[in-house]
């Protein structure tokens, strides 16, 4: 696959000034998002606690209700070394060892009277759910006995199995996306009810142009990633630019963000500067990092001249937006309940399904290999890793690598047993590379 083009260069600035300002500009929007919500903690402004994966932000912000995600909240805290505080709570009160991190960071945070090192964050309101993943449906529950918040579950229907699909426009997604929409019909009455403010279709056409914006933009940004040398680092870099994407989904401030983070990446394209001096192997990550030792866990791949050149996490945990959704704003509601169920179902489908789709990831980005992270408290993301590992090691012949620890649990966290394998499997890899050189050769 050819390498993504870029656009016209932008208006003359200092170069200094437009390489890293995505990184800069993220950081900062994220202290003011956090900022806005320690002001609705002290002042109950209406709340929405969502997660990463189908947060209906579009609707959700045509009410002006202020946007939490605890799975972004419990990353912070390990982020911050303090997880194991807030884990340490929760275990006490008499949550398993077993529960995923976390939620019992989470848990730990609002026994402890919400306190997070980033902010006081407020109470929910009404707490929206999807069942893209098996936890989310237990964890609302939790903060329904708390504080007797209203819960809304959006069902999206998965993928049958593999192989299984279904086109917009065929019996079975039309059946699917008026199930989808009857909720999302649904979820806007319990929005009126919980804010008492009346429903604007047109908050909501606007929002949903926002998205548009920033998907396409997004998209183009992932793709960039094609070039050689990567301009970004999708699990470091990456993180950054999806927080923004969560937080800032359907707004004119995420959708500015997302152009200039896509002329940055474009700027660096055409003056070939990656985002390491030396890009010696590319690698594609499966499962989140383990960050409760963020820069450690970097740095082990990072010694070896190694970019994570594009991730499945960014997909998944992303909002579907790495797609480049398009949502027809003339007809508002069908659209986002046609996009839920294609991105939503693209989400549970990366988990279970996603082999012969990370081999095509690994032929478009041109990676050498692909690194598994097992996250011992989340069995939905794991689940099945080591068999995608076997199969494209063995039918794709594509190198792999699995580790194993943990989200924000620094207690599963092994250095030695982490750099042991991570060295072989670059020693590997480098005897592999230098073999197909001689072979191209003779």
């Amino acid at each position: 696959m050819p390498e993504m083009s870029v656009t016209q260069a932008p208006a003359p600035q200092k170069e200094g000034e437009l390489v890293g300002r995505g990184r800069r500009d993220g950081n900062r929007l994220f202290k003011e998002w956090y900022a806005e919500l320690d002001a609705a903690a002290e002042s109950g402004d209406p709340s929405a606690y969502v997660f990463v994966m189908g947060s209906a932000a579009e609707v959700l912000k045509a009410f002006d209700l202020n946007l939490v995600f605890p799975e972004i909240n419990s990353l912070q805290m390990a982020v911050r070394k303090v997880s194991l505080e807030y884990l340490n709570k929760a275990e006490d009160y008499g949550y398993s060892t077993d529960v995923c991190g976390y939620v019992k960071a989470d848990v730990g945070m609002h026994l402890d009277g919400r306190k997070h090192p980033n902010g006081r964050i407020p109470k929910p309101s009404i707490v929206v759910a999807t069942n893209m993943c098996n936890t989310y449906v237990k964890w609302v529950e939790i903060w329904q006995r708390m504080y007797g918040c209203k819960v809304f579950v959006l069902d999206i229907p998965g993928q049958r199995g593999i192989g299984w699909s279904t086109e917009p426009g065929s019996e079975q997604f039309e059946n699917d996306r008026r199930y989808v929409q009857s909720q999302l019909e649904e979820l806007i009455e319990a929005c009126v009810a919980v804010t008492g403010k009346p429903f604007k279709i047109e908050r909501l056409q606007e929002n949903l142009a926002h998205v548009n914006r920033m998907a396409a933009d997004w998209s183009a940004v992932l793709k960039l990633n094609q070039n050689i040398p990567a301009p970004f680092n999708a699990m470091a870099d990456g993180l950054t630019y999806m927080g923004v994407l969560s937080a800032y989904r359907g707004t004119e401030t995420g959708a500015r963000y997302m152009a200039e983070l896509r002329e940055e990446m474009e700027h660096k394209v055409r003056l070939g500067l990656g985002t390491i001096a030396e890009e010696r192997f590319r690698l594609h990550g499966v499962g989140p990092a383990c960050y409760s030792y963020f820069r450690r866990f970097l740095e082990l791949f990072q010694d070896w001249g190694a970019v994570y050149v594009n991730s499945e996490y960014l997909a998944y945990a992303g909002g579907g937006l790495d797609l480049g959704i398009q949502f027809d704003v003339e007809r508002p509601l069908e659209s986002l309940a046609e996009q839920l169920l294609i991105t939503g179902r693209r989400s549970m489908s990366n988990m279970f399904f996603s082999q012969d789709q990370l081999a095509d990831t690994v032929r478009d980005w041109k990676s050498d290999g692909i690194v598994y992270h097992s996250v011992k408290s989340c069995r939905t993301v794991s689940t099945g890793m080591a068999d995608s590992r076997e199969y494209l090691t063995r039918i794709k012949d594509v190198p792999a690598l699995f580790v194993e620890s943990d989200l924000v649990d620094p207690r599963l966290w092994s250095e030695a047993q982490f750099k042991n394998r991570i060295d072989a499997f670059f020693e590997a890899l480098g005897a592999r590379k230098a073999a197909a050189l001689v072979a191209a050769k003779g």
